[in-house]
């Protein structure tokens, strides 16, 4: 089968939007690249401080409501149905639910030839990334760096602690078919 979708899981500044740029470059078909954040960026800003949006805390928590929810759910049979027209995908995801998030995906994707790849990255760099960055409430990339991955199956894993986006890339570049 073809690969239709990659789909990259880690915590915040785990280095997974280097990574989709990437691989963008040097696969050798068009993949369009879309992430949590922009999806995030695309919702009513009234619902980006809302108990039933998406809201951070001081700590770097997330937690989500119910709109949130259901316009997520809405997203992801948006983007599941852009690969069934044909469209090759790269999802930059933050699976806070770790194996839930997993499921929900697998759910609306069906029967589509999906890689699943888990970013690692040291919370302590992490952490420093998300300093350095300055877009991000602290505490965040410390928070998301183990739970993410918690009970999520992945066909390949990359840890980007100390290895370069691109050589991360060509790794989950060499899985693609």
């Amino acid at each position: 089968m073809t690969t239709q979708m990659i789909i990259l899981n880690g915590g915040s500044s785990s280095g997974k939007s280097g990574i989709v740029r990437c691989l963008q470059a040097i696969l050798p078909d068009p993949w369009l690249a879309f992430g949590v954040d922009s999806f995030i960026a695309a919702m009513p800003a009234k619902m980006q401080a809302s108990g039933e949006g998406i809201t951070f805390a001081p700590d770097g928590g997330v937690s989500v409501g119910a709109d949130f929810m259901a316009l997520y759910a809405a997203w992801t049979e948006g983007v599941v149905a852009m690969a069934r027209a044909g469209a090759r995908v790269i999802i930059d995801e933050v699976f806070l639910g770790g194996a839930a998030s997993q499921q929900r995906w697998q759910k609306a994707l069906g029967g589509l030839d999906v890689l699943w790849v888990g970013v690692r990255c040291e919370s302590a760099v992490a952490a420093g990334r998300e300093i350095a960055r300055g877009d991000r409430v602290r505490g965040m990339a410390a928070s998301q760096a183990h739970v993410v991955h918690e009970g999520v199956i992945y066909d390949l894993e990359v840890d980007t602690t100390h290895t370069e986006s691109l050589v991360c890339a060509r790794t989950i570049a060499a899985r693609v078919s």
